[in-house]
This record gives structure tokens, C-alpha cells and sequence, in this order.
């Protein structure tokens, strides 16, 4: 319990510290204000009880080398940019498979058992490199190679770091991919996946699924 001292010169209270910070929040009252706690005879300032101190000043956080800033202050990615990368990665898979199949096709037309063998071999080899390179791209910094050229990279919504294998290949990858692959149902939610792209936020269905945005890198 406090009494304080008015700028008039009159005493009020004595009143609870609760009181005496609305009276500071309200302008009543200020650091300068004499008090006097309950008990005491000393006439003291607000400012020299540790009830009514300020806070210290706020230290800015240091944001780790390699890891993204908050949310907030993150730059969505363009809708065009989202599009670049997908139509990269989608090149790059054809640049690997055209030629292995065309390698399959000439070897079952001259029937050769073991170029076809061999076609087959490299084909599946091809593929399987391609795929563990983008999982560990997107696992480790949140991009394949085409978000990678383009400048981009998936993050968790709301913390702005790096979303990990859970969250960027089993759930925005493959589970979205086994959705959109469902009879009948798929088709209507790959379309709809892709209208999300409008959305405020630039968040698919599949960022949503996974609980992650896409940000400039």
C-alpha cells in the first residue's frame, strides 16, 4: 500500500500498487510523483520503488546466421516465381527421362535384351538421383532446384525456418500428391490446390496441409 503525494500537495490513500499504475498509465501520476510506502516515513519518488521502475529497454534478438527472420518480416514469394520454379523442376526431370526412354525405346525396337536392361537401369538411376537431390535440397534449405534458381524457398507459417523432411516432402509432397491422384476427387482438388495461389497469403492447399508459405530466399 502506498500514499501519494498530489501535485496539488494534498495525500491520497493509501492505495494499492495496482491503483497507483493506473494512475501512472492515466497520466495521474508519474515517476516523479511522491510516495510513501505503507509503514514508511521516508518520502520517496515512484521512480525509486521497484514496483513503479520502467522496464528495461527491449534487446533486439540476433537472428542466427542461416536462419530466416520472423514471419512478419519475411517477402511472399510471386505467384510467377512459384510458377518458374515448378516449370524448372518439371524441365529438368524431362531432360533426364527423354533421353533415357528414347535410349529404352531404340533398344526394344532392335530388340537387344541388354541394352534394354541397360535403358531400364538408367532410367530408374536417373529418376532416383533426381529425387534424392531434391529431397535433400528441400529437407536441408526448403528449396528444390527450380525454387532454388528463382530465389525462393518453403518456410513453416508463422516461425519463418526451415520446415524439415515432415513437413516439406511427406505432407506437402506426397500426401498432396496421393490426394490428387484419387479418382474423380483428385482432379477437382489439384485444380482447386492451384486457385489457392490467389489467396492474400500465396498459401495452397498443400502449404496449408503442411502448415508452410513460400517466402523470397
Amino acid at each position: 500500500m502506498f500514499t501519494i503525494r498530489g501535485a496539488d500537495g494534498k495525500e491520497y490513500g493509501p492505495v494499492t500498487a495496482d491503483t497507483v499504475r493506473q494512475w501512472i498509465a492515466t497520466g495521474r501520476a508519474n515517476a516523479q510523483t511522491g510516495a510513501r510506502r505503507e509503514g514508511g516515513t521516508d518520502w520517496k519518488t515512484l521512480g525509486d520503488y521497484p514496483d513503479f521502475a520502467a522496464p528495461p529497454p527491449a534487446i533486439p534478438l540476433r537472428v542466427p546466421v542461416g536462419t530466416a527472420p520472423v514471419a512478419g518480416e519475411l517477402e511472399l514469394a510471386g505467384r510467377g516465381a512459384r510458377l518458374l520454379a515448378q516449370i524448372i523442376d518439371g524441365l529438368i526431370a524431362c531432360a533426364i527421362g527423354v533421353p533415357s526412354t528414347m535410349l529404352y525405346y531404340l533398344a526394344a525396337r532392335g530388340r537387344n535384351e541388354a541394352l534394354i536392361a541397360g535403358g531400364t537401369g538408367l532410367i530408374v538411376l536417373a529418376f532416383l538421383a533426381l529425387i534424392g537431390i531434391q529431397i535433400y535440397l528441400l529437407t536441408t534449405r526448403g528449396q528444390a532446384i527450380g525454387k532454388k534458381l528463382m530465389g525462393i524457398r518453403i518456410v513453416i507459417h508463422g516461425a519463418g525456418t526451415n520446415p524439415g523432411f515432415v513437413k516439406v516432402v511427406l505432407l506437402r509432397i506426397i500426401v498432396n500428391g496421393f490426394i490428387g491422384v484419387l479418382p474423380f476427387v483428385g482432379v477437382i482438388y489439384s485444380l482447386v490446390d492451384i486457385c489457392f495461389i490467389f489467396r492474400d497469403d500465396r498459401r495452397c492447399i498443400h502449404d496449408l496441409i503442411a502448415g508452410t508459405m513460400v517466402v523470397k530466399a
